[in-house]
């Protein structure tokens, strides 16, 4: 993979980073997205032993007679498994030789929407199946539209079930074109289509031998060559504080512990601690394994400061030169995840990077149209699964960059102060009222 430059320095990629690639398959109720998640696991050969076994002896229970129902490998609800859909997010980690994955199975149906949201809001690629007989339905159209809200950077259209069709490479190339079409409608810049069968395994680890006429990689193949460009590599450095440490160094310096969240950090940096917007400067950067010249995101890493400076955890370190916008009011577009509605004017705690503050929800700005991204008018309330823009005012002023400079950021959840339940994930279009 090239290497990343920031404000001409060559940039290291942490260790093992750069192989890691987080993936999300969505799609229509029954277009196979389980399947698919178990065929690529079985082909190539990260099954144990013992959970082929298991999922053999559940198939025969269950009358199988024509192999092995690969979504066993997934649905690991009772309810998945009575309803024969996915309903919760299952996440499956697995390597070869040239990349590790995070595979995040999301359900299809639109009552789940929220937890589409949440598997793919860190996810690099976005793998949507469409049923070949079925063509671009509603909910191949919401998750394209999902996709390209949370900037997923990476599309891979599956055209799965070609069997059914007769591996017909007009059929595939009529799906392909309607939904290409829309991503690139939605902005989406990276769109891949492939035909496969995850049934039969056709273009999912191996080329298909019935589909001849398709000189693109198989699907393993293709995410084993996506080239990353390292998520918030580029402009300002952050670092929230996670932790605060002692150090031998004197009362004049002090260490702080956390996740490199943007750009790049070096010993002699100036930077600030927002949101007080004291200054000072980098004198050590470490990790377990010792010193570093640089720490990159996702980097966790322990950064010595001169100047007196003092911090706390929610604090977040930034580059003096390129801080983010400090703020008590923002826009930003809710995917909302509660059964109780939101009403205007409604209390709640929000959480952003390490740090937790009082927020209020002010204006209802517009909701989104799920297939199409078209701002509709603003409803009284927010109900299960919708999104929409709103106004949130903060008690306490918070670093914030927009969502499309940076995932994380630009990121936060909304959480019920009396349940502690997450109720919904925001993403901040704009800071509005500066705090001090």
């Amino acid at each position: 993979m090239p290497v990343a430059t920031t404000n001409g320095h060559a940039v290291t990629p942490a260790l093992g980073t750069s192989e890691l690639l987080r993936v999300v398959t969505a799609g229509s109720v029954d277009d196979g997205k389980s399947t698919l998640i178990g065929r690529l696991l079985l082909d190539s050969k990260q099954i144990l032993e013992d959970q082929l076994a298991a999922v053999e002896r559940t198939t025969l229970e269950q009358g199988g007679a024509e192999g092995l129902n690969l979504a066993l490998l997934t649905d690991g609800l009772r309810a998945e498994r009575e309803r024969g859909i996915t309903i919760d997010v299952a996440y499956r980690y697995f390597a070869t030789p040239r990349r590790r994955f995070v595979l995040a199975d999301t359900p299809g149906h639109v009552e789940y929407t929220r937890n589409m949201v949440t598997g793919a809001s860190r996810s690099d690629v976005s793998i949507v199946l469409v049923d070949a007989r079925a063509g671009v339905v509603e909910q191949s159209r919401r998750h394209a539209s999902i996709s390209a809200l949370l900037r997923i950077p990476h599309v891979v259209l599956c055209v799965n079930k070609m069997d059914l069709v007769g591996f017909d490479r007009a059929v595939f190339e009529r799906v392909a074109e309607e939904f290409t079409g829309l991503a690139t409608r939605l902005g989406v810049e990276d769109v891949t289509a492939i035909p496969i069968s995850a049934l039969l395994g056709d273009n999912v680890v191996e080329p298909s031998p019935s589909m001849p006429w398709f000189t693109g990689s198989p699907l393993l193949r293709h995410l084993e060559d996506i080239e990353l460009i390292p998520e918030g590599r580029t402009g300002g450095a952050r670092l929230p504080v996670q932790w605060v440490l002692p150090t031998a160094g004197g009362p004049e310096e002090r260490c702080y512990a956390g996740q490199v969240s943007g750009g790049v950090l070096r010993p002699g940096d100036d930077v600030s601690v927002l949101p007080s917007g004291e200054s000072g400067r980098i004198t050590r950067i470490e990790t377990f394994d010792g010193e570093l010249d640089e720490a990159a995101a996702p980097r966790a890493v322990t950064v010595h400061l001169t100047g007196g400076l003092h911090a706390v955890r929610g604090d977040m370190i930034v580059a003096a030169a390129e801080p983010p916008a400090l703020t008590t009011e923002l826009e930003a577009t809710l995917c909302w995840m509660s059964e109780e509605p939101l009403v205007p004017g409604d209390g709640l705690l929000l959480k952003h990077t390490t740090r937790t503050v009082r927020a209020r929800v002010g204006e209802l700005r517009f909701r989104l149209d799920n297939d199409s991204l078209e701002h509709e008018p603003a409803p009284p309330r927010l109900t299960l699964n919708d999104l929409a823009g709103v106004r949130i005012a903060v008690d306490e002023p918070l670093a914030l960059d927009p969502y499309r400079d940076n995932r994380v950021t630009g990121s936060f959840i909304l959480i019920d102060e009396a349940t502690n339940a997450t109720v919904a994930g925001g993403m901040v279009d704009a800071a509005l009222a500066v705090g001090g």
